[in-house]
């Protein structure tokens, strides 16, 4: 599931000269990284390189990650191992927004089951009332 700020991140904005500038790097070596498939930013009409606000994040963990002396094999791996765990992380929030809606279904069920068992036994004294619904508990 996308969310608007997300996806308002991922617009392609800044031209190279721009993105450059944005991230410390050369032009050159955000071709170098394009090429390498370690960022794959949009394209005008005119094929111009545009990258999004994404795109500059992405390039800002790579550089860091160069900096510390990690190879590009294994910044592949860590931004791979990465994008592999925020789409966990979605998939952990989305499983758990599904729990909650049915334990709402499930209290809401029991709510009704409760008011249904009580409506049976209107007009009867309380003791009898009460007496019905525990039976109709132990059933």
């Amino acid at each position: 599931m996308v969310h608007e700020h997300e996806s308002d991140k991922d617009k392609p904005l800044y031209m190279i000269s721009v993105a450059a500038d944005l991230t410390g790097m050369h032009p050159q070596t955000l071709r170098v990284y394009e090429q390498k498939g370690l960022v794959t930013p949009g394209r005008s009409r005119g094929n111009t390189r545009l990258y999004s606000q994404a795109d500059i994040e992405r390039l800002g963990l790579i550089s860091k990650l160069t900096d510390e002396g990690i190879n590009l094999a294994g910044v592949v791996r860590i931004l791979d191992m990465r994008e592999r765990q925020l789409e966990k992380d979605e998939k952990i929030d989305e499983l758990t927004r599904r729990v909650r809606e049915l334990e709402d279904e499930v209290h809401e069920f029991k709510m009704q089951q409760r008011i249904t068992a009580l409506a049976r036994y209107e007009g009867q004294g309380p003791e009898q009332v009460l007496r019905g619904f525990l039976e109709g508990k132990d059933a």
